[in-house]
């Protein structure tokens, strides 16, 4: 492709903080591109990405490591030298300030979660903020100094240096992380240095991205055959549009009732993607998932076992059709929680990317959508022609109704949280607040407490109530949801229900949790 008719693009260098992957999705919501490279690429490797993009700038990430520790993440300094600013991100601020001899230590205070930035300087990075913002921090080491030649914008209560810029050398450092809804203007900063600093335009949109899926899956399956794992949601969903483009009848899509579907969802599922011309093959595996459950309490366990025996349900389709390659609809938050960035922790394996087992008789799996984001992907849904209430399909986790089920999955627990979930959508979805959150759904904990039913003691289940509202799933807020409604909610719970005798509500945002409770 023509250099003139590559995008603008930012570079972002991966040093294992979980932002990382928000870090990107910000800078494409200005319609810029940007790509990630693991913290330890070379200068070549970004000059590399000359060919995709024409690189304006540079992001240094967060990470979980210490810039002072023996082992600590290095940068390739000669990616200082390209002509193109440079800013750092926490872990990122403090690796820019220690290459250019700025004191940095242990700080006296972690600061973690909600805090104020004093600006000093409302300029560059800065421009156009108040004397007071609040941020979102999280780090354990401090920069406390910076050479005379640098500028200090910002400090906090425990921070002495949590902005700094030296524009002449195109650095720029923030403690704390724009990228983050709970930084309230964060965005407004990383726009000043998309734009205003790095000079980009918005010269990219994700939407186009349908025929660079087609392509990439023609280059991967090649003349042969695939299955893909369709769970009804907008990502396989989309992933089956675009790979049924690209191979046509040489794809099957197969949908696995494993037992923790929510009421009426595989026939649903079915239905709507007959709609659009797929053709689906339901799979009822209920009895040997649950057997595979029984006594499993640990999360992460439940997980993997699901995650395998989708497997071997595919793996045994596969066989039958003739299909050598699995389909998948992972995207960009799967693989992020999952720990695949090289040195990201793992929050929590998705069945689809961490719970995959190490062997299975497929050549190969084929994710069209594992570098986009759920609102992008969205967007495709919407270019190809999916119906509306397929694109904005709540969200549904692979695992199903075994992970909103705290402690061992039974029969009697799946079919309790099943009714209090449809109750949940149901009230939502005629409330007045329908069309607002993310996703919304209940969870059956483990905490059993007394309650009274029918003028006698009852010992019964405590149910959540999840109510949030999101962009892009990477972070979260709670919804301030109308008394009335959890009201609503409560009594039919309780009333429909005879083994729960509890209704809460999770005011808990993301970070620091996660939207689905395991």
């Amino acid at each position: 492709m023509s250099p003139d008719l590559l995008p603008d693009g930012i570079v972002i260098l991966d040093f294992g903080g979980q932002y990382c992957h928000l870090i990107a999705r910000r800078v494409r919501e200005m319609n810029i591109y940007s790509e990630i490279l693991p913290s330890d690429a070379s200068v070549d490797d970004v000059k590399a990405l000359g060919k995709v993009m024409r690189t304006k700038g540079v992001i240094l990430s967060g990470s979980p490591s210490s810039v002072n520790a023996r082992d600590s993440l290095r940068l390739d300094e000669k990616i200082l030298e390209l002509g193109v600013p440079v800013l750092g991100l926490c872990y990122g601020h403090q690796l820019l300030a220690q290459l250019n001899k700025g004191d940095v230590r242990k700080g006296t205070v972690k600061e973690y979660g909600s805090r104020t930035a004093y600006i000093e300087k409302a300029e560059g990075i800065l421009e156009g903020l108040e004397l007071e913002e609040p941020v979102w921090m999280s780090h354990g080491d401090t920069v406390y100094s910076m050479p005379s030649c640098f500028r200090v914008l910002a400090h906090t209560d425990s921070a002495p240096v949590a902005a700094f810029s030296y524009p002449e050398k195109g650095i720029y450092g923030l403690q704390w992380h724009p990228e983050v809804k709970h930084t309230v203007h964060g965005d407004r900063m990383l726009h000043n240095f998309v734009f205003d600093i790095c000079k980009c335009a918005s010269n990219w949109h994700p939407a186009d991205a349908v025929e660079e899926g087609i392509r990439t899956v023609k280059k991967q399956v090649g003349k042969g055959k695939a299955v893909i794992a369709l769970s009804g949601g907008v990502d396989s969903s989309v992933a089956a549009a675009i790979v049924g483009k690209a191979l046509g009848d040489r794809i099957i899509a197969v949908h696995v009732d494993h037992g923790l579907m929510r009421m009426g969802e595989s026939q649903q599922v079915k239905e709507a993607m007959e709609r659009i011309g797929v053709n689906v093959k339901v799979i009822d595996a209920k009895e040997r998932f649950l057997k595979r459950l029984q006594g499993v309490v640990e999360p992460e366990m439940k997980r993997k076992i699901i995650g395998e025996e989708f497997i071997r349900v595919f793996e045994e389709e596969a066989r039958e059709f003739g299909a050598e390659y699995l389909v998948q609809g992972t995207i960009y938050p799967d693989r992020i929680e999952s720990g695949i960035t090289r040195h990201a922790d793992t929050i929590k394996t998705h069945h689809n990317v961490g719970g995959l087992p190490l062997h299975m008789e497929f050549k190969g799996v084929v994710e069209p959508l594992k570098d986009l984001y759920k609102d992008e992907v969205r967007a495709l849904g919407a270019k190809i022609g999916l119906p509306r209430d397929l694109v904005w399909r709540q969200p549904f986790p692979g695992p199903g109704l075994a992970v909103r089920i705290v402690g061992e999955v039974t029969e009697d627990k799946i079919e309790a949280l099943r009714m209090a979930d449809a109750i949940v959508t149901e009230q939502v979805e005629k409330s007045e607040i329908a069309g607002l959150p993310w996703q919304y759904f209940a969870v059956l904990t483990d905490t059993k407490s007394t309650g009274v039913k029918g003028d006698e003691r009852a010992y019964g289940w405590t149910v959540a109530v999840r109510i949030v509202e999101s962009v892009d799933a990477m972070t979260a807020n709670f919804t301030r949801a109308p008394w009335e409604l959890l009201e609503r909610i409560s009594n039919d719970i309780t009333n429909s229900i005879p083994q729960v005798t509890r209704v809460v509500y999770d005011i808990t945002n993301k970070p620091p949790s996660t939207i689905e409770w395991e």
